[in-house]
Protein backbone atom coordinates (compact mmCIF):
# COMPACT_ATOMS: atom_id res chain seq x y z
CA UNK A 1 0.00 0.00 0.00
CA UNK A 2 1.22 3.55 -0.85
CA UNK A 3 1.63 5.50 2.35
CA UNK A 4 0.90 8.84 0.44
CA UNK A 5 -2.53 7.92 0.02
CA UNK A 6 -2.80 6.82 3.75
CA UNK A 7 -4.28 9.72 5.53
CA UNK A 8 -3.08 8.40 8.93
CA UNK A 9 0.09 8.22 7.18
CA UNK A 10 2.80 10.69 9.29
CA UNK A 11 6.29 11.13 7.30
CA UNK A 12 7.99 11.43 10.84
CA UNK A 13 6.34 8.08 12.78
CA UNK A 14 9.00 5.73 11.85
CA UNK A 15 11.88 8.34 12.50
CA UNK A 16 10.32 8.87 15.61
CA UNK A 17 9.60 5.63 16.97
CA UNK A 18 13.27 4.25 17.07
CA UNK A 19 16.10 6.42 18.64
CA UNK A 20 18.63 5.11 16.25
CA UNK A 21 16.59 6.53 13.09
CA UNK A 22 15.56 9.57 15.12
CA UNK A 23 19.92 10.34 15.86
CA UNK A 24 20.53 9.33 11.92
CA UNK A 25 17.59 11.99 11.45
CA UNK A 26 18.99 14.72 13.62
CA UNK A 27 22.51 13.86 12.46
CA UNK A 28 21.57 14.80 8.58
CA UNK A 29 19.59 18.41 9.76
CA UNK A 30 22.77 18.73 11.80
CA UNK A 31 24.96 18.30 8.30
CA UNK A 32 22.60 20.62 6.11
CA UNK A 33 22.17 23.40 9.10
CA UNK A 34 26.40 23.32 9.75
CA UNK A 35 26.86 23.45 5.75
CA UNK A 36 24.61 26.55 5.92
CA UNK A 37 26.67 27.94 9.24
CA UNK A 38 29.76 28.00 7.07
CA UNK A 39 27.84 29.55 4.08
CA UNK A 40 26.46 31.75 6.70
CA UNK A 41 30.50 33.04 8.19
CA UNK A 42 31.05 33.31 4.18
CA UNK A 43 28.59 35.87 3.61
CA UNK A 44 29.31 37.76 6.91
CA UNK A 45 33.18 37.40 5.97
CA UNK A 46 32.12 39.29 2.79
CA UNK A 47 29.33 41.52 3.89
CA UNK A 48 32.10 42.89 6.53
CA UNK A 49 34.77 43.79 3.99
CA UNK A 50 32.26 45.66 1.48
CA UNK A 51 30.27 47.51 4.15
CA UNK A 52 33.73 48.85 5.55
CA UNK A 53 34.90 49.49 2.44
CA UNK A 54 31.66 51.38 1.32
CA UNK A 55 32.72 55.12 2.11
CA UNK A 56 30.40 57.89 1.72
CA UNK A 57 32.14 61.78 0.67
CA UNK A 58 32.69 63.27 3.49
CA UNK A 59 32.86 60.15 5.87
CA UNK A 60 35.34 60.20 8.62
CA UNK A 61 37.61 57.09 8.68
CA UNK A 62 34.85 55.04 11.08
CA UNK A 63 31.67 56.41 9.84
CA UNK A 64 31.46 53.15 7.51
CA UNK A 65 32.63 50.76 9.82
CA UNK A 66 29.50 52.58 12.50
CA UNK A 67 27.24 51.91 9.69
CA UNK A 68 28.11 48.27 9.39
CA UNK A 69 27.93 47.50 13.02
CA UNK A 70 24.40 46.31 13.05
CA UNK A 71 24.41 44.27 9.88
CA UNK A 72 27.66 42.36 11.22
CA UNK A 73 25.76 41.49 14.58
CA UNK A 74 22.80 41.02 12.53
CA UNK A 75 24.65 38.39 11.09
CA UNK A 76 26.87 36.86 14.23
CA UNK A 77 23.29 36.53 16.06
CA UNK A 78 22.16 34.10 13.02
CA UNK A 79 25.39 32.43 13.50
CA UNK A 80 24.90 31.91 16.87
CA UNK A 81 21.65 31.02 16.61
CA UNK A 82 22.83 27.91 13.54
CA UNK A 83 25.37 27.25 16.38
CA UNK A 84 22.68 26.70 19.15
CA UNK A 85 19.97 24.59 17.29
CA UNK A 86 23.06 22.46 15.90
CA UNK A 87 23.86 21.86 19.41
CA UNK A 88 20.50 21.33 20.16
CA UNK A 89 19.90 18.57 17.78
CA UNK A 90 22.94 16.95 19.05
CA UNK A 91 21.66 17.27 22.86
CA UNK A 92 18.40 16.15 21.65
CA UNK A 93 19.41 13.07 20.18
CA UNK A 94 21.50 11.55 22.89
CA UNK A 95 18.33 12.26 25.44
CA UNK A 96 16.22 10.24 23.03
CA UNK A 97 18.87 7.43 23.09
CA UNK A 98 18.27 7.84 26.78
CA UNK A 99 14.71 7.96 27.49
CA UNK A 100 14.77 4.22 25.37
CA UNK A 101 16.89 2.83 27.81
CA UNK A 102 14.71 4.53 31.10
CA UNK A 103 11.62 3.14 29.10
CA UNK A 104 13.65 -0.44 29.04
CA UNK A 105 14.52 -0.56 32.54
CA UNK A 106 11.17 0.94 34.11
CA UNK A 107 9.93 -2.75 34.28
CA UNK A 108 12.87 -3.85 35.84
CA UNK A 109 13.11 -1.27 38.56
CA UNK A 110 9.60 -1.68 39.35
CA UNK A 111 10.20 -5.68 39.84
CA UNK A 112 13.34 -5.08 42.60
CA UNK A 113 11.07 -1.96 44.09
CA UNK A 114 8.19 -4.56 44.46
CA UNK A 115 10.52 -7.41 45.68
CA UNK A 116 12.15 -4.95 48.46
CA UNK A 117 8.73 -4.22 49.36
CA UNK A 118 7.89 -7.36 49.79
CA UNK A 119 10.86 -7.90 51.70
CA UNK A 120 10.69 -4.80 54.12
CA UNK A 121 6.90 -5.40 54.56
CA UNK A 122 7.42 -9.53 55.37
CA UNK A 123 7.18 -10.60 59.31
CA UNK A 124 10.65 -11.20 60.57
CA UNK A 125 12.13 -14.60 60.80
CA UNK A 126 11.27 -16.03 64.32
CA UNK A 127 14.80 -16.71 65.96
CA UNK A 128 15.29 -19.67 68.22
CA UNK A 129 13.58 -19.07 71.87
CA UNK A 130 16.47 -18.37 74.06
CA UNK A 131 15.52 -20.12 77.63
CA UNK A 132 17.30 -18.02 80.54
CA UNK A 133 19.61 -20.84 82.90
CA UNK A 134 18.44 -23.06 85.07
CA UNK A 135 18.61 -22.33 88.60
CA UNK A 136 20.11 -24.61 90.82
CA UNK A 137 22.64 -26.49 89.04
CA UNK A 138 24.17 -26.15 85.55
CA UNK A 139 22.26 -25.37 82.40
CA UNK A 140 21.05 -27.62 80.51
CA UNK A 141 22.50 -26.55 76.90
CA UNK A 142 24.41 -27.54 73.79
CA UNK A 143 26.86 -25.07 75.03
CA UNK A 144 26.60 -22.58 71.89
CA UNK A 145 25.13 -19.66 73.21
CA UNK A 146 26.01 -19.06 76.88
CA UNK A 147 29.62 -17.42 76.80
CA UNK A 148 29.63 -13.55 75.48
CA UNK A 149 32.86 -13.27 74.89
CA UNK A 150 36.54 -15.48 75.01
CA UNK A 151 37.24 -14.19 78.08
CA UNK A 152 33.92 -16.18 79.53
CA UNK A 153 34.50 -20.06 78.55
CA UNK A 154 34.83 -21.39 81.59
CA UNK A 155 36.34 -24.87 81.55
CA UNK A 156 35.81 -25.01 77.76
CA UNK A 157 38.42 -24.25 75.22
CA UNK A 158 38.64 -21.61 72.22
CA UNK A 159 38.60 -22.42 68.20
Amino acid sequence: MDSSNDPNHAPLRDVAQSPEATARYLADVQRVLLDIGRNLETLALETRVHLRETHVEGDRFYDAWLRARPVEKALKDVLKNVEDVTKGLEKSAFKRRAHDEVVSNTAKRRKEKEMEKKRKNAPPLQAAPQYPPQQGGKAQHSGYAVPASIYDLGNRESA
